[in-house]
C-alpha cells in the first residue's frame, strides 16, 4: 500500500471534518445566525471570526498538501481538489468583509469541488463513484441558482448549503476510498 495515498485521504478527511464541526459550533454561538438567511461565510467575520476562518484555512491546506500527495494516482483529479483547496484558503484569508477578494476564492471553491466530484467518476473503482457525479451536479446546478438569486424558498444561506452539503458529503466518501483503495490504482 502506498503511504502517501492513506495520508492523502485521512488529510482531505480530518480536513473536512473539523471544518463541518467547527463551522456548526459557530452557527450556534453566532448572535441571531439563521442558516437560511446567513451567508456560510458570514462566520468569518465578527465573534466567530476565529474559529470560522482558521478552520476554512485548515482544510484549504490539508486538502492542498492531499492534492500533491495524489499526484501520482490521478494528475487531473489532484489538481482539481488543489484549485478547490486553494480557493476554500482564500475564503479564510480573505473574509466576507473583503468583497471581491472574498467573491473570487468562494466562486473557485465552489465551481472546482463541484467538478472535482464529478470528476471522481473516473477515478473511483468503487460502486460509491456513482454517487459522486450526481453530488457535483447538484452542486452546480445550485452554484447556478445561487448566482442568479433563485433561491426556491431556502433563502441565500439555504441555497448556499446546497452547493456546499453535497461536495462535503462527496469529500468524506471519496477520502474514505482513497484511503481505502487508492493505493491499487498505482502504475
Amino acid at each position: 500500500m502506498n503511504k502517501d495515498f492513506r495520508t492523502a485521504g485521512m488529510l482531505i478527511l480530518v480536513g473536512i471534518t473539523q471544518f463541518l464541526l467547527l463551522m456548526k459550533i459557530a452557527e450556534f454561538i453566532y448572535p441571531n445566525y439563521s442558516v437560511s438567511s446567513n451567508y456560510i461565510s458570514d462566520l468569518g467575520v465578527g465573534s466567530t471570526a476565529y474559529i470560522f476562518n482558521t478552520s476554512i484555512i485548515i482544510l484549504g491546506l490539508l486538502g492542498m498538501t492531499a492534492a500533491y500527495l495524489l499526484l501520482r494516482w490521478d494528475k487531473t483529479f489532484s489538481i482539481l481538489l488543489f484549485i478547490s483547496s486553494l480557493g476554500a484558503l482564500g475564503v479564510g484569508v480573505f473574509p466576507e468583509n473583503m468583497g471581491i477578494l472574498h467573491t473570487i476564492p468562494s466562486l473557485i471553491t465552489f465551481l472546482f469541488s463541484g467538478i472535482a466530484a464529478i470528476y471522481s467518476y473516473k477515478v473511483d473503482k468503487t460502486t460509491a463513484k456513482y454517487i459522486w457525479p450526481i453530488l457535483g451536479i447538484i452542486s452546480l446546478i445550485s452554484l447556478v441558482l445561487f448566482a442568479s438569486k433563485s433561491y426556491m424558498g431556502l433563502g441565500p444561506g439555504g441555497m448556499e448549503r446546497m452547493i456546499v452539503y453535497p461536495v462535503f458529503i462527496w469529500l468524506i466518501g471519496i477520502s474514505m476510498t482513497i484511503i481505502h483503495t487508492a493505493p491499487e490504482k498505482t502504475p
